[in-house]
């Protein structure tokens, strides 16, 4: 989404990313004060103590860089999201777990997703979130029911073969936490978390089939 005008040099390298990542830390705070709409490239600049040409170096325009730290926020919530472990002494309390660090996450920077996944938000945020949810949906329940490769799908969620509870389940959680999110994220995460667990492991018996069964390879 980005449109970094990148040297060829590791300390250009290093450069492009701390002016990146003061800009994403300067907008992150400002869109806790405001609406995104009504700040401005000269707002971010200042906050982050870089010139508006330092910003234009790198992003179009504010909204391009709201886009750009939300996917990444998205991406390394989602890396870090452990995959569950079906010896362990309670595994719904290990999935639930990482469902109110997902809301938990969603909850920090609310007024930066609240933006860019309301009624005049941004499609490719709300897809890239889809997608790389049901990636991690699809990998997790994929390890849990037989093993599998879970470094991959954060940049190859396209690769995923159609799992169809695994798009569903992502649809749905996205769906239920945009809406609390838009509401102003009425119920702590411990109980976002306890509230989707139960419509989350529903469905589990539909995964245990093809997994175990090799049904997935079968198209």
């Amino acid at each position: 989404m980005a449109t970094t005008k990148r040297g060829n040099t590791p300390s250009s390298d290093r450069r492009v990313r701390r002016t990146r990542t003061a800009l994403a830390r300067a907008l992150i705070e400002l869109v806790e004060e405001r609406d995104l709409s009504r700040i401005s490239v000269s707002d971010v600049a200042e906050r982050a103590e870089v010139s508006r040409t330092a910003f234009y170096d790198h992003y179009r325009n504010v909204h391009e860089l709201a886009e750009d730290a939300c996917t990444a926020m998205i991406d390394s919530l989602i890396q870090s999201l452990p995959a569950p472990d079906l010896d362990a002494p309670d595994l719904a309390q290990e999935v639930i777990m990482s469902l109110q660090a997902f809301f938990a996450s969603l909850a920090q920077h609310a007024g930066l997703y609240r933006s860019l996944l309301g009624p005049e938000g941004s499609a490719p945020v709300a897809d890239h979130i889809r997608r790389r949810s049901t990636a991690a949906i699809h990998h997790h329940v994929r390890h849990a029911f037989g093993g599998g490769d879970l470094t991959r799908y954060v940049d190859s969620s396209l690769d995923v073969p159609h799992d169809v509870p695994a798009a569903f389940t992502a649809g749905a959680l996205l769906g239920v936490a945009n809406d609390w999110l838009q509401r102003g994220c009425p119920r702590p995460p411990a109980e976002m978390a306890a509230l989707t667990w139960p419509l989350f492991s529903a469905l589990y018996p539909l995964y245990a089939d093809p997994f175990t069964s090799g049904a997935e390879s079968s198209t």
